[in-house]
């Protein structure tokens, strides 16, 4: 097989399929962003960077923005620390740990929408969690709270992700490794921190950037639970701000800013963390 056939049958699809539904819409929503373009008003006329400068002064785009950064350093701590826990406890050999590895797996297989209808029944202020510890607390109505719980919802869901990937990093750790420190006379919490921990390096940047892409494009949750509320955008994230704008208000132009404002934060974030935990497996 030639080079020209070679790359006609393989990589053509695969640059054809990325191009039409990842670089064409960027670049559209790019294109949008320059404009006051509307879904109800088919005048568009091209205003440059005024949606950009617009949104970075605007009081609700920098409080959607706090919002989905709390959001996502819940989602991102949480699961990760519980995860490793998790890991631990069924990296373990039997047909009850084999089990157990399904159960804590499932909710990550389910629809948001799913998850979210399921604990907002639980969170209600009459619902089964407050029944059965004797409270009442609003977990989804008091603005104080509304953003933790749904960030404990997402982490929820999202701790069979992250047990997973830690339970295949604890499985390649050498036993060789374990044995010697255990020999040399290495306590439990030793032989984990200064063995285990360090080898566990590729799985804590495959959890860490999964779930601060989670965290950043948390909708789904936030729509079913709270829509948003409860007040005035407290639990209103970026993702969440860009449908409204964009097919409520009906200002596809400032959606699209927001949209492409998003993705170069993200980027630059993800950037960021994958090169620092990069470079802490170099170092290994």
């Amino acid at each position: 097989m030639n080079r020209l056939t070679y790359l006609l049958s393989f990589v053509a699809p695969g640059v054809l399929v990325y191009g039409c539904f990842v670089l064409a819409p960027i670049l559209l929503s790019f294109g949008y962003s320059l404009t006051n373009a509307s879904l109800v008003n088919p005048r568009t006329s091209f205003v440059g960077l005024a949606n950009y400068a617009d949104l970075l002064t605007d009081p609700a785009f920098l409080t959607s923005l706090k919002v989905t950064t709390i959001l996502t350093l819940i989602v991102v701590i949480v699961p990760n620390v519980a995860g490793v826990g998790v890991a631990v406890l069924l990296d373990r050999r039997g047909w009850l740990y084999n089990a157990l590895r399904s159960v804590f797996f499932v909710p990550v297989v389910l629809s948001s929408v799913v998850v979210s209808v399921v604990w907002m029944a639980m969170l209600q202020d009459d619902g089964l969690i407050n029944r059965l510890f004797g409270i009442r607390v609003g977990w989804l109505s008091d603005p104080d709270l509304a953003l933790y719980s749904i960030g404990m919802i997402i982490s929820w869901q999202m701790l069979g992700f992250c047990s997973v990937v830690y339970l295949a990093g604890l499985q390649g750790v050498p036993r060789s490794l374990i044995e010697a420190a255990s020999i040399d006379g290495a306590t439990a919490w030793t032989r984990f921190r200064k063995v285990t921990w360090p080898l566990l390096a590729p799985a804590l940047t495959t959890n860490t950037v999964m779930l601060l892409i989670t965290g950043f494009k948390a909708y789904d949750h936030i729509q079913v639970l709270t829509a948003g509320g409860p007040g005035l955008g407290t639990t209103a994230t970026l993702a969440f701000d860009v449908i409204q704008i964009g097919f409520t208000a009906n200002r596809t132009g400032e959606s699209s800013a927001m949209a492409i404002l998003m993705l170069v934060i993200v980027a630059v974030v993800s950037g960021v963390v994958l090169r620092l935990l990069n470079r802490r497996e170099v170092n290994l």
